[in-house]
């Protein structure tokens, strides 16, 4: 069994997806990579197929369900002691995973998140503007003070994140996972990462109506059973 299960969701990353599987591979932890396919059709499943990497495994949606959904498939596929998300583009620092596992066995926590505020999160003003409103909203309506609840690094235990029950389809299993968490009492900590945006330009796919899904999604599981 890996120690560390990376999920990684990817729709239309031809530009990135080989990359950012390089980076993952390169790092000095003892994983496994789950790719999900999540109906891409601009060439990344052409791609796919000519990379080959130690302990990868690629999985392929017929069609696009979105994140949550790639997630889920990918959960159902793992088997490694500790899960972590990791977009397909390069965003984000797969070293990173090196310091969330310290402090994830450390032991004092269920789970842990890689957030992007606390160290001068930069780049286009709706995105930036977007994750602040939502995580102050969130923040507010479940009486807690994270800095970043919606970055995509997340790590726990593959139990942990079982126990859950997740089932939201797209975006929106951001807001499920940290909701669902607080709801059961488990314990949250952020340590800081660095993070690199792209632009709409470059692919960037997040757009307010996912904000508007999300701001919905608080509201649904603060005051859901």
């Amino acid at each position: 069994m890996p120690l560390l299960s990376v999920i990684l969701p990817v729709y239309n990353e031809v530009n990135t997806v080989r990359g950012i599987l390089e980076k993952v591979s390169s790092v000095n932890i003892d994983k496994e990579i789950i790719v999900v396919d999540d109906g891409s059709f601009d060439g990344t499943e052409r791609t796919l197929k000519d990379i080959r990497l130690d302990n990868m495994k690629i999985i392929h949606h017929s069609r696009n369900r979105g994140k949550g959904a790639a997630f889920l498939t990918g959960l159902n596929n793992a088997s490694g002691e500790f899960v972590i998300i990791q977009d397909a583009d390069l965003e984000y620092n797969p070293d990173e995973y090196l310091k969330l596992m310290a402090e994830m066995k450390k032991g004092d926590a269920d789970i842990i998140l890689g957030a992007r505020f606390m160290e001068g999160y930069y780049g286009s003003f709706v995105p930036r503007f977007g994750n602040r409103l939502l995580t102050n909203l969130l923040n507010f309506f479940f009486g807690i003070k994270l800095n970043d609840c919606f970055t995509c690094y997340k790590m726990f235990r593959r139990d942990t994140i079982n126990k859950l029950n997740l089932k939201e389809q797209n975006f929106t299993i951001e807001t499920e996972i940290i909701a669902k968490a607080l709801k059961r009492g488990l314990s949250i900590r952020e340590v800081p990462i660095s993070y690199r945006p792209r632009s709409y330009s470059e692919g960037k796919k997040i757009r307010v109506k996912d904000g508007i899904r999300a701001i919905i999604s608080i509201f649904k599981y603060r005051f859901s059973a």
